[in-house]
């Protein structure tokens, strides 16, 4: 059987691409929602059909790589740099492993946990997050409606199905993971479980990663604790934090990891803790953020916008309520 020539695969691709597009005005506007995530989604692969495949032209780790920017870009989070490393360099040497790597990140907003996730992606896929094969899920956008969970549970269930039989190294990002609906996270359960094979597909060499806020009070506890006794942030272990931050969100019934079996059944590799950032770490944020945009860092610069961030509690201003997050737009104005 001859394959078809690559100007007709695209003309493929692109009456699939259009005709999804007029039939999401037949749909109500929850189902069109879903359908434009799904052909932006679409179009972002017709781009990349050409350029991308799951080879290992595209996908490799970069054990060094990641290591280095965890040491220079990564601030306040040795814990998190440590585990990270271990985690993602043992699984990709492994060239069996027995299910997906399942990483919770767990932390205040601010901290990390989606510019971890962005350093993983760089050090393993060619594209990065702009990867065809990293696929980001946004609870409260994609998700948005509790009396639709059936229908999100088939799509969300159709699409990592389809996804990983078109590349086992795919990666999935659950952002805002502790809005999702219970049953939603539990219907990916088995895609995380100890199985070689569900319905012909092998899953053990994806990588699942969850981003949340649960947890963050605990983790912060913990860390205000350390520093009211005098102790050294870096004193901090993931032992005094992970069974912690586990329980905390399995049995937090305002969360969406409320008893879900993921946590029940230990399919989750690793707890995550990211640490509160203190005002060293927010001016090493705006110093390497200069340092991305190409300007000459400017220690003064970087104290004042600092010093321009929230911080608490309110009388010792010790941890930075919104972390490094708003560093850019801050940047931008004293720059």
């Amino acid at each position: 059987m001859t394959s078809r020539p690559p100007t007709v695969r695209l003309h493929l691709f692109l009456h699939v691409f259009l005709t999804a597009g007029v039939l999401v005005n037949t749909f109500d506007p929850i189902t069109t929602t879903v359908f434009v995530g799904v052909g932006a989604a679409l179009g972002r692969t017709i781009y990349n059909y050409f350029h991308e495949s799951c080879d290992a032209k595209w996908i490799g780790f970069n054990a060094t790589g990641l290591e280095a920017d965890l040491q220079r870009k990564l601030f306040g989070q040795h814990i998190a740099s440590r585990i990270i490393l271990k985690a993602v360099n043992g699984f990709m040497s492994n060239d069996n492993p027995k299910k997906p790597l399942v990483l919770s990140l767990h932390g205040w907003t601010g901290t990390g946990k989606n510019f971890v996730s962005k350093l993983i992606a760089e050090n393993l896929y060619k594209e990065g997050m702009d990867s065809s094969f990293v696929h980001v899920f946004t609870s409260t956008l994609h998700f948005p409606h509790p009396s639709q969970y059936d229908t999100y549970k088939t799509q969300l269930q159709q699409w990592i199905k389809g996804n990983v039989t078109n590349c086992e190294r795919s990666m999935f990002i659950f952002d805002e993971m502790d809005k999702m609906h219970p049953g939603l996270i539990d219907s990916i359960k088995p895609y995380l479980d100890y199985y070689e094979k569900l319905d012909g597909v092998s899953y053990r060499k994806a990588i699942f990663i969850f981003l949340s806020n649960a947890g963050g009070d605990s983790i912060i506890k913990t860390a205000l604790e350390f520093w009211k006794a005098g102790r050294n942030r870096e004193e901090i272990e993931l032992r005094d934090l992970e069974t912690l931050v586990s329980l905390s969100v399995f049995n937090n019934n305002e969360s969406g990891f409320y008893h879900t079996s993921l946590i029940d059944r230990h399919l989750v590799d690793f707890f995550v803790p990211f640490l509160p950032l203190e005002y060293r770490h927010v001016v090493q944020c705006v110093l390497a953020e200069m340092e991305a945009r190409g300007l000459k860092p400017d220690q003064e610069v970087a104290d004042i916008v600092a010093k321009d961030l929230v911080y608490f509690p309110k009388s010792e201003r010790v941890f930075s309520v919104k972390g490094c997050k708003t560093i850019e737009s801050k940047l931008d104005y004293y720059t």
